[in-house]
């Protein structure tokens, strides 16, 4: 499939009820309101294809940026694409997931992300944190440098009622990823969960809830979960 025709094909998926969802967590108005189930589902039609994710994330259309993501060859991504498309967000969905997903499954993930974290661009600082926290769930424990994940720990004790809305959301989450993933961090990343407290967020009027670090990784704990990795970054 080409641009062109997968543009088409969004199009014609689209529904203004999505689109209103989606524009309440930042997309902007180049979005058609394509559900991800059903982009998903053009996803296993079209397999991996690098180029093609390239193209698509150029077009600058929400659904075919995250589409572009589905699609993406982690692997064969640059360091300069990886910025392209951080830069180029248009919504935390791709921010947080999308550019995330792929970044850390990249050759680049550690590097671009503590590039990123400091960012004075808020759709850039927090692909950096939220690529950290799928670095946490994926990378094994003694492939980890965790006296710095535990400086990233430190500087999010320091920083996190001080930074921009959707870094506060991401730098929590990093607390619950680094606690939940690295099994030697958990009662750490608990403790500082403690101390930061509820981190307010403008969730731009949607029911999303910021989790509570402890409250989530206690939950976690008894699920027997802590310490488990996951075989990829994507959902």
């Amino acid at each position: 499939m080409t641009v062109k025709e997968i543009l088409i094909e969004l199009e014609s998926l689209g529904s203004e009820q999505t689109k209103k969802i989606l524009q309440n967590h930042g997309a902007g108005d180049k979005t058609l309101g394509v559900k991800i189930e059903d982009l998903k589902k053009i996803q296993k039609k079209i397999q991996n294809n690098h180029e093609l994710a390239l193209e698509l994330y150029d077009s600058g259309v929400y659904d075919a940026m995250y589409l572009a993501g589905l699609i993406s060859e982690p692997q064969k991504m640059t360091k300069e694409d990886l910025q392209k498309w951080a830069e180029n967000s248009n919504s935390s969905m791709l921010s947080e997931y999308i550019i995330a997903w792929v970044s850390a499954e990249s050759k680049y993930g550690f590097e671009i992300a503590d590039l990123w974290i400091k960012s004075d661009k808020e759709n850039v600082a927090s692909s950096g944190w939220a690529t950290l926290s799928s670095l946490c769930q994926l990378v094994p424990d003694e492939q980890l440098n965790i006296p710095k994940i535990i400086e990233y720990l430190d500087f999010i004790r320091a920083n996190i009622h001080k930074t921009k809305n959707r870094v506060s959301y991401t730098m929590n989450m990093f607390v619950i990823c680094a606690g939940s993933g690295i099994k030697e961090l958990y009662d750490y990343a608990f403790n500082i969960g403690e101390e930061i407290g509820k981190v307010k967020v403008e969730m731009g009027g949607t029911a999303c809830k910021v989790p509570y670090t402890p409250e989530y990784l206690k939950k976690m704990q008894e699920k027997g979960y802590i310490g488990k990795k996951r075989k990829t970054a994507f959902c």
